[in-house]
Order: C-alpha cells, then structure tokens, then sequence
C-alpha cells in the first residue's frame, strides 16, 4: 500500500515523503520494490492552481541533509519493521533483513526542486554515490514545472539523472491557467531548453500530465500533446486529479482518463494512466502537511 510520511525538521517546519510500490505487473513476484517521493522545499512559491504544496507559501529550502534523510529515515523504519516481524527468528539480527526498501526516488514532493538547484544536486550526489546511498542516477527523476534555465543548467551537469516535466496543459491558454510559471516561460521557451536538454543527454523524458476535469481533459489536448510528446522524445504519465479540499478542482470520471490515454496511444504516444496510487489518503502533495498545520492552529 501507498504509505504517506510528516517529517518535523528541526525548526519545527512540516515536510511530506510518499513511499509507493511497485506494480507487480511491471515487476513480476518483486513486490519488495518502492519508489519514494520527497520534498526539496517547505512549502512552493510557484503558485500552481490545484496544488496544496504552495497554498501556505514558500517558508524556506531544504538543507541537503534533510532532502538526503527522508530516504535514509524510511531505509531505517523499514529495518526496524523488518527486524521486527523476525524477532523470534533464528537467524541473528545482521541477517535479518539486508535488502533495501526505497528502489528509486522521485523529487516531485512539496517544492520545485529546480528553484533548490545546489542543495538538490549536493543531496542526489550523496544519495547516488557509493560511498552514500548507491542509488544508480537512473533511479533517480527530477521533476520541474519548467524552469528553463535551471534545465539547460542540468543538461551540462554530468550525471544521468531522469528528468520530469510537470506539464499539465499542451498549450500556453491551458498551462497559464493554472501554472502561473507559464507566463515566464512558455511552452516555446520550455521547449527551447527542453530541445538543448535532448542535445546533451539524448534520453527519454517524462511529461507527468495530471487530468483536471474540464480544464484540460479534453482529447482536444492529446493532439499537441502527442506532438510535442514525439518532437522531445518523451512519455507521457497521466495522473488523475488527488482532490484537495478548499480548491475548485475536480478529478475526471475513469472513462474520460481512459479516453485520453487512447487517444494518445493512437497517436503512437508511449503513455500510462496512474490508477489508484495514493488518491485514498490524499497523497497529493501538501495535503497532509496543510491539514496537520491547520489542526496545530485550531488547537
């Protein structure tokens, strides 16, 4: 199951990590696998419409020590829990458990990572080193709601990190309306940096697209979509809106996702449809977070 996670730091600020399997069908009887989903900021001073992690605002970035212990927090839990359910076992505690829990990470929790640009890369060199995490690079995805300098700046970077656009509109007139960064850079400036991107690494991006009802839901959007999806060599991963109480969106009914990930098909779009992983505990990023303050507040 998808496992949620509030960190206190040390200045009593809140951060989330999201821990989720693997599906089984990718990954055969390797059921052990999990990517984890973590924070860069505390809060977001992007200000994207449907998103909790920036409804409080932007407090401060993350230390690369505390971006590095939300993985090594959960690595020890999962010892601890393991070490548990042997207790009674035979075999002495260093055997119990040697494997790790978190196979890959995903920077896509609270914060735009790319506005954290040094601490993030300080954080992943540790967490990709050997004598550190030893998470391959390819294991590890970067996610951006495009910031086009930012991009070209990790393009010259020497590791094989994944990058991930938090796209969400394949226009400007659909982006701008709920990503206010589209009005500093546009698709066509986006899309620039993105090009210079592919010149440099030359692998597979991902646009993660999450399905607003009625506002970009429309298979009018797959065509430029799809376009712009096969110009940068790119994945599209769609993602069904998590509600967040307080914000007018709403999640499209399943038959309108499914439309939409046949409509990309069609048009030889590699695509996924997100089917049920977190939206049960409101795992959209901030949620947890925004409630708990709110809570602390009210108390």
């Amino acid at each position: 199951t998808t496992r949620k996670f509030l960190w206190r730091l040390a200045d009593h600020s809140l951060i989330e990590s999201v821990l989720i399997p693997a599906n089984p069908a990718l990954y055969g009887d390797q059921s052990d696998r999990h990517t984890l989903c973590i924070s860069t900021q505390v809060g977001c001073a992007y200000g994207c419409k449907f998103c909790a992690s920036g409804l409080d605002g932007w407090k401060r970035n993350l230390l690369p020590n505390e971006i590095v212990e939300q993985i090594m927090a959960i690595e020890r839990l999962s010892q601890d829990e393991a070490g548990r359910r042997t207790e009674d076992a035979a075999a002495p505690p260093a055997e119990r458990s040697s494997s790790r829990m978190v196979d890959n990470i995903v920077v896509m929790g609270m914060g735009e990572p790319l506005a954290n640009y040094e601490n993030l890369l300080k954080a992943l060199r540790i967490l990709n080193a050997p004598w550190g995490g030893g998470i391959g690079a390819r294991k590890i995805t970067i996610s951006t709601s495009g910031l086009a300098p930012q991009i070209r700046k990790l393009a010259d970077e020497p590791e094989q990190f994944r990058l991930a656009i938090s796209l969400h509109g394949a226009t400007d007139e659909v982006r701008a309306k709920i990503m206010p960064v589209n009005r500093k850079f546009p698709l066509k400036e986006l899309t620039a940096a993105l090009d210079y991107y592919q010149s440099k690494k030359n692998k597979m991006l991902t646009f993660e697209f999450i399905l607003i009802a009625g506002v970009n839901d429309s298979l009018e959007q797959t065509k430029p979509l799809a376009t712009l999806a096969k110009r940068l060599h790119a994945k599209v991963n769609l993602i069904p809106y998590n509600t967040v109480e307080g914000l007018e969106w709403a999640r499209p009914d399943e038959a309108t996702c499914e439309a939409f990930l046949a409509a990309l098909e069609k048009q030889k779009v590699i695509a996924t449809l997100r089917r049920e992983k977190g939206h049960d505990i409101d795992a959209a990023c901030g949620q947890l977070r925004l409630k708990t303050e709110k809570g602390l507040v009210a108390k």
